[in-house]
This record gives C-alpha cells, sequence and structure tokens, in this order.
C-alpha cells in the first residue's frame, strides 16, 4: 500500500511518521509529477485551507486531484483537508473539491488560543485523543454522510464511502487509530 501525503503546505510530517509507525509506505506529493498512479489513497492535512486551496492550482495539482476523488480514490482530510473536501463552507464562498456532502464551519474552535485536547469517542475504534488547532466543525450532514465522532454536540468527524474527514489531528498524537482505520477503508475492510 502507497499513500500519497499533500505536502504544499501544513501537517504533512506528521502523517508522514504516523504512517511509517504502521508501516505504510507514502509519498510525499509537492507537484503534479508527484501525483501518479499507484497511489492507493491519499492525505489531505491540516494548515490553511485558503492557501493549499491555491497552491493545489499553481502546482496543476487541483483538477487531477479532483477527478481522482471523484473516481473513488481513498481520501483522508484532517482539519483543512476536511474544509479542501466539503461540499459547502458556511462562512466562506469557496468550495474546492466539494466531494464531501457537508456543509463544514471554517475556524469554528476560534483563533490559535481556542486550540484544545480531548478525549472522544469514534465509531468503530473507541476512545481515542483528539488535538484541534482553530478546528473547523460540520455544521450540517447530508445524504451519505456517517458521523464518527462528536465533541460538545459539535460533528467533528465523518465518512462517505471512500472519504474521511476529521476537524482534529490525529497526526499529533501517538495513537494510531484514526489512520489504522483509514488504511481499512483503502483495503477495503470497512
Amino acid at each position: 500500500m502507497k499513500i500519497g501525503v499533500f505536502a504544499l503546505q501544513g501537517a504533512f510530517i506528521e502523517h508522514e511518521r504516523t504512517l511509517a509507525r504502521l508501516g505504510v509506505e507514502c509519498k510525499e506529493v509537492r507537484k503534479r509529477s508527484d501525483f501518479t498512479d499507484g497511489l492507493d489513497g491519499i492525505i489531505l492535512p491540516g494548515g490553511e485551507s485558503t492557501t493549499q486551496g491555491k497552491l493545489f492550482h499553481e502546482e496543476g495539482l487541483f483538477e487531477p486531484v479532483k477527478e481522482a476523488i471523484f473516481g473513488g480514490l481513498p481520501v483522508f482530510g484532517t482539519c483543512a483537508g476536511m474544509i479542501l473536501l466539503a461540499k459547502k463552507l458556511s462562512n466562506d464562498q469557496n468550495v474546492y473539491f466539494g466531494a464531501l456532502n457537508v456543509t463544514v464551519k471554517r475556524n469554528a474552535y476560534g483563533r490559535q488560543l481556542g486550540s484544545f485536547e480531548t478525549q472522544l469517542d469514534f465509531q468503530g475504534i473507541g476512545k481515542i485523543p483528539a488535538v484541534f488547532i482553530r478546528g473547523p466543525y460540520v455544521e450540517a450532514v447530508g445524504e451519505g454522510v456517517d458521523v464518527l465522532a462528536t465533541v460538545d454536540g459539535n460533528v467533528v468527524a465523518v465518512r462517505q464511502k471512500q472519504l474521511l474527514a476529521t476537524s482534529f489531528h490525529p497526526e499529533v498524537t501517538s495513537d494510531l487509530k484514526v489512520h489504522s482505520y483509514f488504511t481499512d477503508i483503502i483495503r477495503g475492510k470497512i
């Protein structure tokens, strides 16, 4: 199995380290030529979604990635990655890949000072640590989307077929469960 980790901006190294701990090969994707056949899945990391969206276009990655997502390639988006996948943003007119049937509120937990850690129940894997850094949350869930976790009544993890998205950053903890869950999606186990 080989997973492409988008390294345009944001927390990509942490994802690579987590995948390495799981024994999963990963490939950094920075430009169009890095996005090749042979990837079994991709990770859209946290960071700044507007900047990432701009870089996807500048590097000629936007259309091929969008085509792959709609073609069924498994994708895991964390924080900004959730925003990039969302069909609608409640507090921003931009729509990026528009593949995940949810409405997301950007920076829903406020500024950097509003960052926090908690434990949450994640459907199918149990209790996990969750780190929120200026995180979004899902305001509305559309057809075909399963809610996997909530915090204080806010939806913070969802799945739609081969798409997985979290508001939080599992890659900055030592827990491997969410990344393992994504590899199970790729393998067709769940």
